[in-house]
């Protein structure tokens, strides 16, 4: 791992050492006879706020760790702009995200199946490719009881699955109280149908972050020569042998290492890994992408693909907030340094307490109105209350349920703003931007409602902060989720795959963009319709899935 690099040739250059790129990167190295170049603009996860989980706050929105990008002011959020975090570390956005397990639905699958022509995206096809790099508690020697799972999970991957090392009195009445509103509880939301409540699994190890970086990278750096692993390296533009030819042939990258410029080339295939929102910014300044968009830089086409930067899907959560009495939250347990220092002190120790926290630890599945047919909504439940990301936790015990729409109907877009590649692209979120949006988001407020009345809480007499109980119209409900949601960070679907007739498809069903040799995609961006839950561990299947396509050619 260096900041430099040599002349010599590679088979495969992969930009973006994140979730997808760290595997993919550790399965073409699997092979001696392959040269891999990966490449992270970012620097080494030798940050120690990666590695504690509750360390995200430190992370998200640092220079060292994020892109730091904001959202253009949003019509749907009444005006507002957003903190728009990326990962710019080894690792990516698994060096900074909530550390949630989650693969979405199985119908969700079935449905790219069937958008892409493709049978391997179905569900029983993309299962395998979740399983094969899944080390997953249930299945270890010391928890027999859980050997049924064996159908859905795996027990000798790299990416290591974890239970919560802490629970919450005031979560767990929350469950209990989700199960009276008639969703049941569940221990596992990956088997197909993740209607229920229950505690989030976490990509943890022994009360330690897990990324990517940890799972696939380190353990193969020093022992394949084969691969080239370089930090703090920005892609420029892609590189063409042909660019004028019908059929351009990508065989390289132009890169800046601080001021210098370099070009690296391969000889197989040039793989782009830089995610939903620099996968787009990448190709359309390489002149793949709308030929308006292109000219207006003056740019010059190499392939005319209207669909880069369009589709942009996203999971915008509702922060529903409920002030409470009698209960341990953490509010009040951070509330002194006397109680910060336990905190620290149990963590140091032990890797438990509230330092070992996901930023969320129980959530819930269910349908916003019983037409659904199927869980449409995700709540991420906290112990915890603020104003907004950053911001000081209240002063007095309080609990979070936030809630997202898992298939939203609103579409965004990334645009470059600049030929030059430094400057930040334009992310345009739209949402909100549809009436089935802002009915889900109405209704989604009224579950969390009706959760909340339960007999199960009653002992902490909640009282609604977020949005208020004065708002009851749809209307109203859905103009105050524009004051009060944020992103929860799942962006997709920027380069969506699906077959050539399709005039916005960007990449083939095998990820191939169209009308170029030698240029695949392989990250969250592909995705043409957004997974129901987060999107981390979906895009590491897909790289998967990509490995062994490109690995048997």
């Amino acid at each position: 791992m260096s900041n430099t690099l040599s002349t010599k040739s590679y088979h495969y250059i992969i930009v973006g050492a994140g979730s997808a790129g760290s595997l993919l990167a550790n399965r073409l190295s699997a092979d001696p006879n392959n040269q891999v170049l990966l490449l992270e603009a970012g620097g080494k996860d030798n940050y120690p706020w990666i590695h504690i989980p509750i360390g995200y706050l430190y992370c998200i929105d640092n220079p060292r760790t994020d892109w730091c990008f904001r959202t253009e002011a949003d019509p749907g959020l009444n005006g507002r702009q957003l903190l728009y975090p990326r990962g710019k570390t080894l690792g990516g956005c698994s060096s900074i995200n909530g550390m949630i397990y989650m693969r979405g639905q199985a119908q969700d699958y079935d449905q790219w199946a069937a958008d892409t022509g493709e049978s391997q995206w179905s569900w029983e096809n993309v299962l395998p490719g979740f399983m094969a790099h899944e080390s997953h508690f249930s299945l270890d020697t010391a928890n027999s009881k859980y050997q049924q799972t064996g159908y859905f999970h795996g027990a000798n991957g790299e990416w290591r699955v974890e239970q919560q090392r802490l629970r919450w009195d005031i979560l767990d009445c929350f469950s209990e109280a989700a199960v009276q509103a008639g969703i049941p509880a569940t221990e596992d939301f990956n088997t197909g149908d993740n209607f229920g409540v229950g505690y989030f699994d976490v990509n943890q190890r022994k009360g330690w972050r897990w990324n990517t970086a940890k799972a696939f990278l380190h353990p193969i750096r020093k022992k394949r020569s084969n691969l080239t692993i370089v930090t703090r390296v920005q892609a420029k533009r892609l590189l063409f042998a042909n660019p004028e030819q019908e059929l351009p042939l990508c065989n390289g990258v132009e890169l800046a290492i601080g001021d210098i410029l370099q070009q690296v080339f391969a000889s197989k295939e040039v793989i782009l890994c830089a995610g939903a929102i620099g996968t787009p910014h990448l190709l359309q300044l390489s002149g793949i992408g709308p030929g308006e968009l292109l000219t207006k830089y003056a740019i010059p086409v190499v392939q005319e693909l209207p669909g880069v930067g369009e589709n942009l899907q996203d999971h915008l959560q509702i922060r529903t907030v409920f002030k409470v009495k009698g209960a341990c939250t953490l509010n009040t347990l951070a509330s002194t340094w006397l109680g910060k220092l336990r905190i620290g002190i149990e963590y140091a120790l032990f890797q438990t307490g509230p330092m070992s926290m996901a930023p969320s630890q129980l959530g819930a599945f269910a349908r916003s109105d019983s037409g659904q047919a199927q869980s449409n909504i995700e709540f991420h439940v906290q112990p915890l209350s603020l104003d907004a990301f950053g911001d000081p936790l209240h002063n007095f015990p309080a609990f979070t349920a936030s809630v997202c729409n898992l298939k939203p109907s609103s579409r965004g877009q990334v645009k470059i703003q600049s030929a030059d590649y430094r400057q930040a692209p334009l992310i345009i979120p739209n949402y909100l931007n549809t009436s089935e949006d802002r009915k889900v988001a109405a209704d989604s407020i009224r579950v969390a409602r009706n959760i909340v009345v339960q007999s199960a809480l009653a002992q902490y007499q909640p009282e609604e902060l977020k949005p208020g109980l004065e708002y009851q119209s749809d209307d109203e409900l859905a103009k105050r989720a524009g004051d009060i949601a944020t992103t929860i960070f799942h962006p997709v679907g920027t380069a969506k795959m699906g077959a050539r007739t399709d005039p916005m498809a960007v990449v083939d069903p095998r990820l191939k963009v169209h009308g170029v040799k030698n240029l695949r995609v392989v990250d969250a961006s592909v995705m043409p319709m957004i997974t129901s839950g987060n999107t981390n561990s979906p895009s590491m299947m897909i790289a998967e899935k990509a490995a062994r396509w490109i690995l048997s050619q």
